[in-house]
């Protein structure tokens, strides 16, 4: 059974009426680009989708409520798997909050023994509010991160208070400034000292990001003018139209608007760079997929009439897989594209 019969036939992951107005199959055909695997070199890990913040776009339903958890055996699993496999040279944690797993301590230190880069989605703002269900304080992560050489990917949605408040949340802004002072503190994102601090941004509603070099400039010029910030990199990402992004835009009678943009702009260089040609996603509960958005949509990777897990994983049928598409891939490839690492061209 081929992985676009499975798509076919999973009737929760799209609305079949999207795939057939936004087919981007058949748009890979009319421009003749084959989106084949190139490698595997990162294992991108979804260990739970327990937060602190309960943000408008976002497209894993994270929440304070959420009580999903990888739990330690499948965290042991997947340290096999990248104590097996030398070229899946990162781990990419992310959330909800990762480090509202009881566990991501343990999953870090781990993986850094292994020789492993490794990535942690931090929202900024978990460190200042510690664990909304048990209060645990997680005032220490900036010096964890700093004792791993962790690289550290945060949200900020602007260098302004009204923008990122509006998209995550009253207060948002204000405790994010103060985590991100006391990363600088520990070194993070200052010259020479190799600790990456890296931000990710995303448009505030039905818009495509503005380029990320420009966007760049006006995030380091503004965050160390007003609070002495400094950063490396950061990483433009287009707000992708599912979950409650998707029901934000349906209920604004916006989406189809959206989706057209996306269509219109989309670029054959930055789909080349998509980033489910070189990293597989895994859920808490240990199935793999394509990548973090086909995850959420439940597009399960299918080998011999069964899900892949990380307890059946085989690399090579991985790296010879045809990777699933559908109307949301549209996110990754329109403009200057998107990816886990900001634009793709």
């Amino acid at each position: 059974m081929s992985q676009v019969t499975v798509l076919k036939q999973q009737d929760n992951t799209q609305d079949r009426t999207d795939e057939a107005k936004y087919n981007f199959y058949k748009t890979l055909s009319d421009k003749q680009i084959d989106l084949a695997t190139t490698k595997i070199e990162t294992l991108q890990i979804n260990i739970t989708k327990l937060c602190n913040q309960t943000c408008l776009h976002c497209h894993v339903d994270a929440s304070p409520k959420r009580k999903e958890q990888m739990d330690l055996d499948s965290i042991n699993q997947c340290l096999e798997i990248l104590a097996s496999n030398d070229s899946i040279k990162n781990l990419d944690l992310t959330g909800g909050a990762p480090e509202l797993n009881p566990h991501f301590d343990y999953f870090v230190r781990e993986a850094r023994k292994l020789n492993k880069h490794v990535m942690v989605r931090h929202n900024l703002t978990v460190t200042i509010d510690g664990n909304p269900v048990t209060g645990e304080s997680k005032e220490y992560l900036p010096e964890f991160y700093a004792e791993n050489r962790v690289e550290v990917i945060s949200s900020l949605p602007y260098y302004q208070q009204y923008f990122t408040d509006k998209q995550r949340g009253k207060g948002v802004f204000e405790k994010s400034i103060e985590s991100t002072l006391l990363l600088n503190n520990q070194g993070f994102g200052r010259k020479g000292t190799g600790l990456e601090l890296n931000f990710v941004y995303n448009p505030v509603g039905a818009f495509l990001p503005a380029s990320q070099e420009s966007l760049e400039a006006d995030f380091k010029r503004e965050l160390y003018k007003e609070y002495e910030i400094e950063f490396n990199k950061l990483f433009v990402i287009t707000n992708m139209p599912i979950n409650r992004f998707k029901q934000q835009l349906e209920r604004l009678g916006a989406y189809d608007e959206y989706m057209t943009k996306l269509v219109n702009a989309f670029n054959t260089t930055a789909a080349q760079g998509a980033m489910c040609r070189s990293l597989i996603s895994v859920s808490h509960d240990g199935r793999i997929y394509d990548c973090d958005f086909n995850q959420m949509l439940e597009m399960d990777i299918v080998m011999d009439h069964e899900p892949m897990t990380i307890f059946n994983f085989d690399y090579k049928k991985l790296l010879n897989r045809e990777i699933m598409f559908g109307s949301h891939c549209y996110g990754c490839t329109a403009g200057s594209g998107s990816s886990c690492g900001g634009s793709t061209a």
